[in-house]
């Protein structure tokens, strides 16, 4: 299988722990769609496999017109073989949702809503410079319901500094309570650049409690859990058959296409990202000409790589996938260098998968490292 992520570099407001490429000017939004037509058509050969899934991430995708995400589509199957049910996901911020909008989406053939839901406390909300309040938060889970998209994801933030462990577990109860089968829940962190990271340097706010987020990690493995949900990987958690095939692919390694600005695509040799700027992206995909750098993987490069995705998941490293990459074995010797993570409960080796244990999931990517080939 293989998937295509398309990039929409644009919001209304800049939230303050936010690192990724957006704009909240919007003027560029039409030159941006007819740039993301092109760039499909110059795209047309890197996927060989039968396009399994689409996403429209950001950014604010929701701020897209039916129409444009419309063209976008169907220049997608023009040039793509797109599966007859594909996963096709469209993030979206609470304050874009109504139940007509979701109708159209729907028909449009958006069959998953990733929702930027974040807290369901207005003193969250307002501390992260979200546009939308804490009614909204509820309200559009409602919407998206009765309008008829009722595989959702909501995204929720734990650990910062608004948040007592009180309310937390009144955000996932609250998750719970509506019905949301998927949750992407990640912790606070502190980006290079952004206004948060400005503010604590500047002793504005304190510096982000490591040990507050450790205890609501497990307050979140511990609740979901209790709910039913799957935690397949890190920070995602689901219902059974609710699993995010898009983000799953990532995972495990099937090779994608992204498009627009800052995006990255992967074809398992190689890694490219577009340029992270709008105006010179749209300027060079007129000319014809696909704005990127490129990275030739070395086997130890793809080795680890695996090795850092595949701990995030509830499958672990399989010893079949790792030594296909590493052309020998090599499961083995990476087995006999973790045993002082299995010693220590961190990890745990069965059926020639090695994975982590839930009390090693909050240090995953430090194990991770430690265990990279050269």
């Amino acid at each position: 299988m293989s998937g295509i992520y398309l990039h929409i570099p644009f919001c209304k407001k800049a939230c303050n722990y936010c690192n990724f490429h957006f704009s909240t000017n919007q003027q560029k939004m039409e030159d941006l769609v007819y740039a993301l037509t092109m760039e499909i058509k110059l795209q047309k050969h890197y996927l060989s496999d039968t396009v399994e899934t689409i996403y429209f991430g950001g950014g604010t995708p929701s701020l897209l017109k039916s129409a444009d995400i419309s063209l976008l589509l169907n220049t997608i199957h023009q040039y793509f073989k797109v599966s007859n049910d594909a996963e096709i996901t469209l993030e979206a911020n609470p304050d874009d949702i109504d139940p007509h909008i979701v109708r159209e989406w729907k028909n449009l053939g958006i069959n998953r809503l990733s929702v930027g839901i974040q807290s369901f406390q207005e003193s969250d909300l307002q501390w992260m410079g979200r546009a939308h309040n804490a009614l909204q938060a509820r309200d559009c889970i409602q919407q998206a319901q009765e309008a008829g998209i009722t595989n959702l994801s909501i995204d929720l933030i734990y650990g910062g500094p608004t948040l007592p462990h009180e309310n937390w577990k009144l955000n996932l109860k609250t998750a719970i309570d509506l019905g949301v089968p998927h949750l992407s829940c990640y912790a606070l962190t502190v980006e290079p650049k952004t206004a948060l990271a400005l503010k604590i340097n500047r002793r504005e706010l304190p510096e982000i409690d490591t040990q507050h987020q450790a205890e609501q990690f497990e307050m979140l493995q511990s609740i979901t859990g209790e709910a039913g949900y799957e935690q397949y990987e890190i920070s995602n958690f689901a219902l059974p058959g609710k699993r995010s095939k898009h983000n799953s692919s990532y995972w495990s390694g099937a090779h994608y296409l992204g498009l627009g600005p800052s995006a990255h695509s992967y074809n398992g040799k190689s890694r490219q990202w577009n340029i992270s700027n709008n105006s010179l992206y749209i300027q060079s995909i007129k000319k014809g000409e696909i704005p990127f750098e490129i990275e030739e993987l070395t086997t130890a490069q793809q080795i680890n790589e695996y090795i850092m995705t595949a701990l995030r998941t509830v499958e672990g490293i399989s010893a079949e996938r790792l030594n296909i990459i590493g052309q020998k074995e090599i499961f083995v010797p990476l087995v006999a260098e973790a045993q002082k993570f299995i010693q220590q409960g961190l990890m745990e080796c069965s059926n020639e998968h090695l994975r982590i244990t839930p009390a090693g999931k909050f240090m995953a990517d430090g194990i991770a490292a430690e265990l990279f080939r050269d």
